[in-house]
């Protein structure tokens, strides 16, 4: 029952905690944007990740949008 309770708690405060990483990865991604030398493949998947990051974090799925996130980051380097 601990061991539930320590779950559910941990759920309940990591959404909001990802709420706000949205926001700090996709301006990182803008910022890398602006002087990424990128193939024009990976310029496109960037922006397509940046934007399906966004919208994910709009509608409050935030685990999809700091996945998407974490992979235009992995493409620009950062």
């Amino acid at each position: 029952m601990k061991q539930l309770l320590t779950a559910a708690f941990l759920a309940a405060i990591a959404s909001p905690a990802l709420a706000f990483h949205c926001p700090a990865d996709m301006a990182a991604i803008d910022a890398a944007l602006e002087t990424a030398e990128l193939s024009t493949e990976d310029m496109a998947r960037v922006k397509d990740l940046r934007m399906i990051g966004e919208t994910e974090h709009n509608a409050g799925n935030h685990q999809a949008s700091v996945d998407a996130l974490a992979e235009a980051m992995a493409i620009l380097g950062i």
